[in-house]
């Protein structure tokens, strides 16, 4: 009967000492799941942010479907939930291809944050094309730099875009920055008045010259606005479905074998 009871009581402290750990392994393993996510909001905030490219502005160097990693620290960082921001490793430069906020309400009211601060905010991703400072305008379709229009060379190549318009392709030298923007022989796309750009203020323009809403349209972005240069593409498919169509395991079927563009994965943005 003694050893009875000494072995209850042994059973008993056991049950007591497992029905203890029990809660503190439950609040471990969740407060390692609450660093987890903390680092990660930290990381896509602060340091690299995903960003989906939606319209055919930036065509040919960005593709709708394309999936792109941005470096939010190359400008410096906005500290989460406050105003204010890390020193940058450098400055917004001239054709850096860049994800920025605007604001918008609905499909056409689209406006720089601090001039509608009402608009639900959204991420837009253009060329930076002129820096505070810069004279700019554009006319007949060509930029006119800081009194000079930029140089263009027509590359004797096409390029057809969602809607089956065949658009001709040149190379824009911006600086140090070559790269290639489509012309639309059907018509000039937005034109712009010769304007100064504001101090601490950036002229954005897609390039997909004809085929673009950009600050020609809703005019400069703050500094603080812009989140960052693109830096490579991590993903890329050519899915013309909606949300819905992508619960089908025919939907991914497809994406797999012949609607991915393998060959744009990790391709670098110039």
């Amino acid at each position: 009967m003694r050893g009875s009871n000494r072995d209850r009581r042994r059973v008993a402290k056991a049950d007591n000492g497992a029905s203890a750990s029990a809660p503190k392994t439950f609040l471990n393993q969740v407060g390692g799941i609450a660093w987890a996510v903390i680092i990660a909001l930290l990381i896509r905030s602060m340091v690299i942010e995903t960003y989906y490219v939606p319209s055919e502005s930036m065509l040919p160097t960005l593709l709708i479907g394309d999936h792109m990693l941005v470096n939010k620290f190359a400008y410096g960082a906005r500290i989460p939930f406050t105003d204010w921001h890390l020193p940058g490793v450098r400055e917004p430069q001239r054709g850096d291809v860049v994800v920025f906020d605007l604001g918008r309400d609905g499909p056409f009211k689209i406006c720089p944050l601090d001039r509608c601060p009402g608009y639900a905010r959204e991420g837009f991703v253009k060329r930076l094309i002129a820096l505070p400072g810069d004279t700019i305008e554009v006319r007949h379709g060509r930029v006119v730099l800081n009194g000079s229009p930029l140089s263009e060379e027509d590359d004797g190549a096409s390029f057809v875009d969602e809607a089956g318009e065949t658009l001709e392709v040149r190379t824009e030298s911006l600086g140090d920055v070559r790269h290639a923007v489509l012309d639309d022989p059907r018509h000039f796309g937005l034109e712009q008045v010769r304007i100064t750009i504001p101090e601490g203020r950036y002229f954005m323009m897609g390039d997909n010259r004809d085929n673009s809403n950009d600050s020609r349209a809703w005019g400069t972005v703050r500094r603080s606005e812009l989140k960052g240069p693109v830096m490579r593409i991590y993903w890329s498919w050519n899915n013309q479905g909606s949300w819905v169509s992508m619960l089908s395991p025919f939907t991914w079927w497809k994406l797999l074998t012949g609607e991915t563009r393998w060959d744009r994965i990790w391709r670098r943005v110039d």
